[in-house]
């Protein structure tokens, strides 16, 4: 579904990422893990037309997406829900989910995935009328993933969606990633919680200074001495 090749991309004169392929098949639960700093999230802004790549080539669907703005990627489908949340403060949860829907025309569909949300989303459904910006950090990004969700995207991106979390709010929000999965919906996944992030992907890429230095699969990566000393014993501790 996804695939990049050789992608580098720039900030000013700091060369962010460095020769970054990957790929993320359809159905696949794929996250990136790596310190802070080492190009997750740059390569998610990258692929959501937010981050121009200098060079390099980033395919969808077999079609050449480099370049392309965020809105026209929004259309082919794919989706993010952004570090920092990025919901309308000011808006209620009903009206954020119904923005998440701005493209689509069809009122029953709305009505629907609008429904889904609040299925997945439970809490949401008893804030449905209340401003988004008063609710706690966890059911801002319930909100968050819920507004993604509404234009039925083919490629969900989620970027750090555990940050500032309580552990119990984390652990709940694992497991709606793992239902998902299980639903067949196709993720690229980046979280400080390297630990909980495997055990619902399939595969893994680690990054280290914009390079990819491993992909493997999610429970060799997970059971690696090496990776769980660097990147997985604060995950695993926070739980």
């Amino acid at each position: 579904m996804l695939t990049l090749e050789d992608v580098n991309v720039y900030y000013g004169g700091i060369h962010a990422l460095r020769d970054v392929s990957l790929r993320v098949q359809a159905g696949e639960v794929v996250t990136l893990i790596g310190a802070n700093g080492a190009g997750k999230s740059t390569t998610l802004r990258a692929i959501t037309g937010l981050l121009t790549p200098r060079s390099g080539r980033i395919r969808f669907e077999g079609a050449d997406i480099t370049g392309l703005p965020a809105h026209q990627l929004v259309a082919r489908g794919i989706s993010m829900a952004p570090e920092g949340r990025g919901i309308f403060a000011n808006l209620t949860v009903l009206e954020n989910l119904e923005m998440g829907a701005y493209r689509v025309r069809d009122q029953a569909q709305i009505r629907n995935d609008i429904e889904r949300g609040f299925t997945l989303f439970p809490r949401l459904r008893e804030r449905v009328r209340q401003r988004s910006g008063t609710l706690s950090g966890g059911e801002q990004q319930m909100l968050a993933i819920a507004r993604a969700l509404m234009s039925r995207p083919k490629l969900l991106l989620l970027d750090e969606p555990s940050l500032g979390l309580a552990p119990a709010m984390i652990n709940e929000l694992f497991d709606i990633l793992a239902e998902l999965r299980d639903a067949g919906v196709t993720i690229l996944l980046v979280d400080q919680m390297a630990a909980l992030a495997l055990t619902v992907a399939d595969r893994g890429y680690l990054l280290e200074s914009g390079r990819i230095m491993r992909a493997d699969t999610a429970a060799a990566l997970a059971t690696d001495p090496e990776l769980e000393a660097a990147y997985l014993g604060r995950s695993e501790a926070a739980q």
